[in-house]
């Protein structure tokens, strides 16, 4: 009797061991962030939208976000030596770079036939390499300008790319970027969500979920980067009906890549969906669709950057301000 229960209380001892060693194993190999999008159904979204004859009909969206997205960079008064296109796509920004403004540009994206179709400015020395941009390979401190369009909202660790982002930058290098916002296609989501709620009495994900701004600004600051500047921007595009926008969505490979997505779309929903959407959204004989853009810009800490002066080391009082411009305006008046 004493020895099984030896054997036993060895046994547990033994068991106990090898779930801590099978909790561990597994834990290590689970990623440290939750997992929303499928990058292999975005990179197969994308390879079927290059591979098609009329692609270019569906550029215009990117087309236009790349074009005033190039002109942030313009507004940089300085020349840079290295810079990467992370998601380039079709080259949307590229195309609108000069080589007056960066030097050398490294396109990437997951997809080889639309890294293929992405060209540059005349002049513009550029190498391609494809790259997933949620798992980027730059050597450390060895780009000077980073920039992406109308892509990282489909990036699973967000905060794990920016910091990949400022750690590929060399010091007082910049971060410039555009990405779809929470209020997207606001429509088309509620749509749905009325049909499905109609038709099946609960809701599915039938739209990808997008970062909000605040986010995004957290975001960045947790990253390490400074001097940020956040804004947004709409467009609002007008489609017959909502069946050309969802057609619009696929072209230009922004369709629903969630894990959680349903694997179709009852036709009675659609109908239903267009049927709400044409009620509650109809402008000028055609429905809009909303594209909130999150513009943002960030630096990576350097030595030339200017610092704010330490707390308790200004001269001047607040209280003091009104006083000081009353009389800087009676001595104008008197000269």
């Amino acid at each position: 009797m004493y020895l099984k229960c030896a054997t036993r209380s060895a046994y547990e001892k033994y068991s106990s061991f090898q779930m801590i060693k099978f909790a561990i194993r597994y834990s290590s190999s689970r990623p440290s962030h939750q997992l929303i999008f499928d990058r292999k159904a975005k990179k197969f979204q994308r390879e079927r939208a290059a591979i098609r004859e009329d692609v270019e009909l569906y550029d215009y969206l990117k087309e236009e976000i790349g074009f005033r997205l190039s002109d942030r960079i313009f507004d940089i008064k300085r020349e840079f030596e290295n810079a990467a296109d992370l998601g380039c796509s079709r080259g949307f920004l590229s195309r609108h770079v000069l080589a007056e403004s960066v030097k050398h540009l490294t396109l990437c994206d997951m997809s080889p036939t639309m890294l293929s179709q992405a060209q540059g400015t005349p002049g513009l020395r550029i190498s391609k390499k494809e790259m997933d941009e949620e798992n980027i390979e730059f050597a450390e401190n060895s780009l000077d300008l980073v920039m992406s369009s109308l892509s990282l909202h489909w990036v699973n660790d967000l905060p794990g790319c920016f910091s990949r982002i400022i750690k590929s930058l060399k010091p007082d290098g910049v971060f410039i970027a555009s990405m779809f916002g929470g209020d997207t296609l606001y429509e088309l989501r509620s749509s749905l969500q009325l049909a499905d709620l109609e038709r099946k009495g609960g809701i599915a994900p039938h739209i990808s979920p997008f970062t909000q701004i605040r986010d995004v600004g957290a975001l960045l600051n947790r990253a390490g980067f400074t001097m940020l500047t956040i804004d947004t921007d709409e467009l609002v595009i007008g489609y017959p009906s909502m069946f050309e926008l969802m057609w619009d969505l696929k072209g230009m490979a922004e369709n629903n890549a969630a894990f959680n997505r349903p694997a179709h779309l009852d036709r009675d929903i659609m109908l239903a969906a267009s049927a709400i959407y044409k009620e509650l959204y109809t402008k000028d004989k055609g429905v809009p669709a909303t594209f909130q853009i999150i513009y943002l810009v960030g630096w990576k800490p350097g030595p030339n950057q200017p610092v704010p002066l330490a707390r308790g080391s200004g001269e001047v009082s607040l209280k003091d301000l009104g006083k000081m411009i009353e009389s800087s305006s009676k001595n104008k008046k008197k000269k």
